[in-house]
């Protein structure tokens, strides 16, 4: 089923692999007939992540890079209509030759090509391939297809992983194997035969139910893994470990661990941080996207999640993260009041006009209650905006991509953004991907990088208008981040706020469990130091 952990699985058997001394990639395969994953609703489909190098892409590709603590690139996402459209571009090109080109085998062949150049890029000894979506369904076949293809290439190169639910029906209280073993049975119908299950249950599963999955799927013992739920997905690697699944799967392809393997060592610790942490930092998320009928859909916000994790657990503190709906204080200013029990405020990114006056009367609220906030991409727009209308008395300021017939239009559409607009060419013609930025030495944001260039990963149409630039300025906003050409403002702040950051930016993307984000962390700090009571303000030194 989706949702049962196959990105986590496979960002997990990476990070194993890398402890044995191996350079891992992976992939992941939508089966959409979208293009990229920029055109896809949040509520639905979850975060979009976006690449360095500009791709808008599953949320996985953010588990791999966090697992990995490495760069994944365009080249490592596909979808069905990404396939089909190289397949249709080369026909058009006659790379046939003349041939009549027919979805077996040449979809799969492409499909191929793909895995194997994105391999070749990263230098990768093991690329791990996620096929998204479940097994049976129709849009999977020609994935399973290229896959099986694979394997019949090279026997001994291709390992098959099946990530399969095993219930336990409450009023029974027996943990059922017969769904796992036909999915083993549907995935041999398409030529495959799995050479490990990882089992995902409420519970950890027994010897007896191994046997049965092993017996029945004609597979070993030992090659059947138990993934029970836990706290917190970076213990899964450490799951595995116990299973010995990186060293099981380095024998099914005849390798063995390098010498001088780095090990586990740095997520052992991790964990154990993780672990040991008990004193909470509450933090507010101020959204729209998680509503999805009766239930939360916190993967839209995913990134921003881990990242204050992250940050939280790199002050050996636990994040509390609390949903603020936007559109409740549209209407309910009392309720605004809520936001005193928070020891820092987050407005992530999002697009259009629902809930943004909610958002704003939030960011008034935290900006005059000196509560720390983080705007992230339209977070930091809509700072400008209620900066402008509530400090700089520019009555009616907003942004174009609300009222594009506005007088006081502070932020603005990207001048290169017009034509794809009148257009309606939307797919992947935002800003996107990494790009410079230099801080302002008297900033809080270089307080917290360090440094004053840096390269943070974009994803937006709408900008900061350069014609308000000098008038909020003069009313105390400082325009602390900039591109190198001082063009377009990348970070705001508030130098008497003991954190007001705004960046256009998305700084999660790049946040890692280890380490944490430099902005992220600076965030957090303050939020800690606002539950301490530790808030001084020294205007000299504005770090």
């Amino acid at each position: 089923m989706s949702g049962v952990g196959k990105g986590i699985a496979s960002a997990s058997i990476g990070r194993l692999l890398q402890a044995k001394g191996y350079r891992v990639t992976a992939i992941k395969i939508d089966p959409y007939i979208n293009v990229d994953a920029g055109t896809m609703n949040p509520t639905e489909h979850g975060e979009v992540f976006v690449t360095e190098d500009g791709d808008e892409t599953d949320q996985d590709i953010g588990n791999y890079e966090r697992f990995l603590n490495t760069n994944i690139y365009s080249i490592n996402y596909m979808t069905t209509g990404r396939v089909y459209q190289s397949v249709i571009e080369r026909e058009r090109n006659l790379e046939y030759g003349g041939k009549c080109v027919e979805v077996v085998p040449h979809i799969p062949e492409e499909i191929i090509n793909r895995i194997t150049k994105a391999g070749k890029k990263a230098d990768a000894d093991i690329t791990m391939v996620e096929v998204g979506g479940t097994v049976g369904e129709y849009q999977n076949m020609l994935f399973l297809e290229a896959a099986r293809m694979m394997k019949m290439e090279n026997m001994s190169d291709v390992v098959f992983v099946l990530v399969s639910y095993l219930p336990i029906p409450s009023k029974i209280g027996e943990m059922k194997t017969k769904p796992t073993q036909y999915a083993i049975r549907t995935l041999n119908s398409a030529g495959i035969q799995p050479d490990f299950v990882i089992c995902r249950a409420d519970l950890a599963i027994d010897d007896v139910r191994k046997k049965k999955i092993a017996i029945n799927g004609n597979m070993f013992k030992d090659h059947i893994i138990s993934a029970p739920d836990i706290d917190h997905i970076y213990e899964v690697p450490l799951n595995f470990e116990k299973e010995k699944l990186g060293d099981l799967i380095l024998k099914q392809f005849g390798w063995s661990e390098r010498y001088n393997a780095p090990g586990m060592k740095d997520w052992r610790e991790l964990v154990d941080r993780i672990n040991t942490s008990t004193d909470e930092v509450r933090i507010g998320i101020v959204g729209k996207y998680f509503n999805s009928g009766d239930f939360v859909l916190s993967d839209s916000y995913i990134s921003v999640i881990e990242a204050v994790k992250h940050a939280a657990w790199h002050h050996g503190r636990q994040a509390k993260i609390d949903w603020l709906d936007a559109g409740a204080y549209e209407t309910d200013e009392i309720k605004l009041a809520e936001l005193k029990n928070y020891h820092g405020i987050i407005v992530p990114g999002g697009f259009g006009v629902r809930g943004i006056e909610g958002k704003i009367k939030a960011i008034q609220y935290v900006r005059e209650n000196k509560i720390p906030y983080l705007g992230l991409c339209y977070g930091m727009q809509l700072a400008t905006i209620e900066f402008a209308r509530n400090v700089a008395g520019i009555n009616g300021a907003t942004s174009t991509e609300v009222d594009e017939n506005a007088p006081h239009q502070v932020i603005h559409l990207m001048s290169d953004q017009v034509k794809n607009i009148e257009e309606s060419n939307y797919g992947s013609t935002m800003r996107l991907g990494a790009y410079p930025c230099v801080l302002s030495l008297d900033s809080h944001s270089y307080g917290a990088y360090g440094e004053t260039n840096i390269s943070e990963r974009h994803r937006h149409r709408y900008e900061f208008n350069n014609d308000y630039r000098e008038q909020l300025q003069s009313a105390g906003l400082r325009i602390a981040g900039t591109s190198p050409d001082n063009r377009l403002v990348e970070i705001i702040e508030l130098p008497d706020h003991p954190f007001f950051v705004g960046v256009q930016f998305h700084p999660e993307f790049k946040s890692r469990p280890i380490n944490g984000h430099p902005l992220f962390n600076s965030f957090i700090e303050a939020g800690i130091n606002k539950k301490d009571n530790l808030f001084s303000y020294d205007k000299s030194d504005q770090k």
